[in-house]
């Protein structure tokens, strides 16, 4: 493959990443859930149900099957590992369109908040944002999509894969931004039986995918990351002051 083709080819991988991956999660935080939905089955509450766990179903086994280290050794025989990140962020993408355009109502209320209840989710939810953009920011590359192999090489540099930092809500928690993300999912202040079954399947899918995902950390940061588990919670902060000294020396700031 030539030069200027692979400069084709690295743009279009980046441009379908953004498309999908930026496009879908548009989509997703912008409407409520089933707003989109391009099919009006005349279904029982139970089949409704049992279709929308099956969407969830589909974004979990493609979002976590791909993220395992496992689908990405075979992936490498035949794709350059570079465009490995653009190829996870697009089928992502188009898994979650999936669940967007297909995700059906149930319209039975559940809970329904009202008054400071409602305000105090309100608030809840902007709070957690709040925390999920600092922890974001807190990272040395907020690199979502997995596009830094194929940038760095546009850029003609060679790609340096992120350190072990912690700093910022990290020293709290060791995956804040799951942890907003759950607190998002249960402030919303109307919730129907789909809803309910919404929150309850993705938040045990973000539980379990951190436990794998913590596997991979320690395999690839070793005994540091190790120590970091030790000295701070996964999902839940202990509410005490974080102490940079219980931190390893190479992980805290």
């Amino acid at each position: 493959m030539t030069s200027h083709s692979t400069k084709v080819v690295d743009i279009s991988a980046i441009a379908l990443a953004v498309l999908f991956g930026v496009g879908s999660l548009v989509f997703f935080v912008g409407r409520p859930l089933g707003a989109l939905s391009l099919l009006h089955p005349s279904w029982s509450e139970a089949s409704v149900l049992g279709w929308d766990a099956l969407l969830s179903g589909v974004f979990f086994l493609q979002h976590s099957g791909m993220n395992r280290q496992p689908f990405r050794t075979w992936l490498s025989r035949s794709v350059v590992p570079r465009y490995h990140g653009a190829i996870y962020s697009i089928a992502s993408g188009v898994a979650l369109l999936l669940v967007v355009a297909a995700w059906q109502t149930s319209g039975t209320n559940v809970v329904t908040l009202q008054g400071w209840g409602r305000l105090g989710a309100q608030c809840a939810t902007i709070v957690a944002f709040c925390i999920f953009i600092l922890s974001a920011m807190s990272l040395l590359t907020f690199d979502p999509l997995g596009l830094g192999p194929i940038t760095a090489r546009l850029r003609n540099r060679t790609f340096t894969p992120t350190p072990l930092v912690v700093r910022g809500p990290y020293r709290w928690v060791r995956h804040p931004l799951y942890s907003c993300v759950i607190v998002m999912l249960w402030t919303v202040p109307e919730v129907t039986t789909d809803r309910l079954l919404f929150n309850v399947l993705w938040t045990a899918w973000i539980v379990i995918g951190t436990v794998l995902e913590e596997r991979d950390l320690a395999r690839e940061f070793g005994d540091g990351y190790r120590e970091y588990q030790q000295r701070v919670p996964m999902l839940v902060p202990r509410f005490v002051r974080p102490n940079a000294r219980s931190l390893p020396a190479h992980a805290a700031e």
